[in-house]
């Protein structure tokens, strides 16, 4: 059985730093890419930053330059730092791994087939 689990949410100031990861389990997730989603209050899911097998990444304008994903294959584990943080950025952050192994960087939800289940991110201003 697949689970992912993220941690490292919590509350921070704006202009602060967070590091998120994303524990996989049940199966090797080195081929596949993974991703970082976020939700806030009475908005839609929107993709925040993705990184495919061979370690090409790509990230939503919002937070490029700010966020910085990255995976370490030995322990089946991707992390989201993200500095310079904005009131903007408070969400609950989902990570989500690709349902087939070598595609590009999956950007919208549907080409995901595993969740976890999400960590909250609050940033005061």
């Amino acid at each position: 059985q697949v689970q992912l689990v993220e941690s490292g949410g919590g509350l921070v100031q704006a202009g602060g730093s967070l590091r998120l990861s994303c524990a996989a389990s049940g199966r090797t997730f080195s081929n596949y890419a993974r991703g970082w989603f976020r939700q806030a209050p009475g908005k839609e899911r929107e993709f925040v930053a993705a990184i495919n097998w061979s370690g090409s990444t790509y990230y939503a304008d919002s937070v490029k330059g700010r966020f910085t994903i990255s995976r370490d294959n030995a322990k089946n584990t991707v992390f989201l730092q993200m500095n310079s943080l904005k009131p903007e950025d408070t969400a609950v952050y989902y990570c989500a791994a690709d349902a087939f192994q070598y595609r590009s960087v999956p950007v919208v939800g549907y080409e995901y087939k595993y969740w976890g289940q999400g960590t909250q991110v609050t940033v005061s201003s």
